[in-house]
């Protein structure tokens, strides 16, 4: 079975990522295609890409890089569960995307992504331009949850579905299994 790295990409004190991502773990599990880690960036911790040597030569010097590498590596695909911070990508994302190169190579990426009113889409636009320069292949089936705090309990612990995110999840899900099943053959 092929292995799903669900990443968090967002840091910050109050993140809706982390019910947002919960949410995606639980229908990824249940779509059953998928062995299904979560990578969370907050508890990952990376530091401000520290390596002294290039990535792509995958000579590192730090244990936090190369237990990173390990999990990425392992994966066979991504998805991505972001906001943007001002029009672009979440820096802790970025950083975690630039710690590495060859262990992104041919694999494929999707994004559930959430904010006000364009739900995150323009961090997305903004990350995809980055995963293919790592030879990956962002997809465009996605999960794009605009007006997020709507959707969350009053305590802001769990992400209040509905039908049509349910059914944007598993569409997402039919086709990044697709591209991973086609992608493993060029790794």
């Amino acid at each position: 079975m092929l292995t799903l790295m669900v990443i968090i990409g967002s840091t910050r004190p109050g993140r809706v990522g982390l019910p947002v991502g919960n949410w995606f773990v639980e229908r990824a599990k249940k779509h059953a295609m998928f062995d299904v880690v979560l990578a969370d960036l907050k508890t990952l911790d990376l530091p401000l890409l520290d390596e002294p040597k290039h990535p792509r030569l995958g000579q590192y010097e730090h244990a936090h890089t190369k237990a990173w590498s390990a999990q990425v590596k392992a994966a066979d695909a991504f998805v991505i569960v972001t906001p943007e911070y001002n029009f672009g990508s979440p820096p802790a994302l970025v950083n975690a995307l630039d710690y590495l190169y060859n262990e992104w190579c041919y694999k494929p990426a999707a994004f559930v992504s959430y904010g006000g009113a364009s739900g995150g889409m323009r961090g997305v636009q903004m990350t995809k331009q980055i995963m293919t320069t790592l030879k990956m292949a962002p997809i465009y089936e996605a999960v794009n949850i605009p007006f997020v705090q709507k959707l969350l309990t009053p305590d802001g612990i769990t992400f209040q579905t509905n039908e049509s995110y349910d059914n944007a999840a598993k569409l997402l899900l039919d086709e990044l299994h697709r591209w991973a099943v086609a992608l493993k053959t060029m790794r």
